[in-house]
């Protein structure tokens, strides 16, 4: 599978950033890309008023989407990228969708919320409650993450167990102390705790850190970017990730399961 993750600065305005996804979804394709990740919510950002998400969100069957399905078609690239849709409730989801060839092939809402560091994604996002969702690019299974997501081991577990050899992230990871050090330790950790390869594109910008970047089954970093928008590549196979759950067999030889009951909202912990 060849791998391109994308990075740039979402703005205001969902036509402006549709016009850059759909630049980088053809970059993607002209370069031989079965998979393209780009970051997440980037429909619109609003770095102030963050609650504005609630007036710009779109459905599945919007011009945000709509448009990037026509991107796709008639091309090979899988592109997975994240957008806010309505929730019913007047909050949104933080959805991802997943396009190939002119029709959206999955989507997956996102279960964990960034209620930490300061930050209530919850005040204007609603959390879901639907099962790990994967997609099959290229004939490997690709589970489908968003940002926060990738400091809950047990969700990436779940994606592995369900067949996944490559994971997707799409992300806005906000700048702090430490926080581009978090970054690149969690996603390692996931890589080689599942030996599985992570595709990681996190939005750049004044709020955002950037450093997109896949690594791979033994941890390795094959391709990453800093803080300016653009395109990395990578070529993530079976063969090498069979390669390394031989050497590395943390997968066979764990002594126990993941149990896939979600622990409802509010429960005790």
């Amino acid at each position: 599978m060849r791998i391109a993750v994308g990075q740039f600065a979402a703005t205001a305005d969902w036509t402006s950033n549709l016009a850059v996804c759909t630049e980088l979804t053809a970059e993607a394709e002209r370069g031989g890309a079965d998979l393209l990740v780009l970051p997440e919510g980037v429909l619109a950002r609003f770095t102030e008023d963050r609650h504005r998400i609630r007036e710009v969100a779109q459905p599945l069957d919007g011009p945000f989407v709509t448009a990037l399905r026509t991107a796709t078609a008639g091309g090979n690239t899988t592109v997975v990228v994240g957008i806010h849709e309505p929730s019913g409730d007047g909050r949104v989801f933080n959805t991802l969708v997943a396009l190939r060839d002119g029709a959206l092939i999955a989507h997956y809402r996102k279960i964990h919320l960034y209620d930490a560091f300061g930050d209530l994604e919850s005040e204007n996002v609603c959390p879901a409650e639907g099962p790990p969702v994967i997609v099959e690019v290229a004939g490997t299974k690709v589970g489908l993450m968003t940002c926060y997501d990738v400091r809950f081991p047990e969700l990436a577990r779940l994606l592995v167990d369900a067949g996944a050899e490559v994971l997707a992230l799409p992300a806005a990871w906000v700048r702090g102390p430490s926080k581009e050090h978090h970054w690149e330790v969690m996603i390692t950790a996931r890589a080689l705790e599942n030996t599985c390869w992570v595709a990681a594109s996190g939005e750049c910008g004044p709020r955002n850190i950037g450093n997109s970047l896949v690594v791979d089954p033994l941890g390795t970093v094959r391709s990453r970017l800093a803080t300016a928008p653009g395109l990395i590549w990578a070529q993530a196979d079976a063969t090498s990730t069979a390669a390394a759950r031989r050497a590395l067999p943390v997968l066979a030889n764990r002594r126990f399961a993941v149990d896939p009951t979600p622990i409802p909202l509010g429960a005790p912990r």
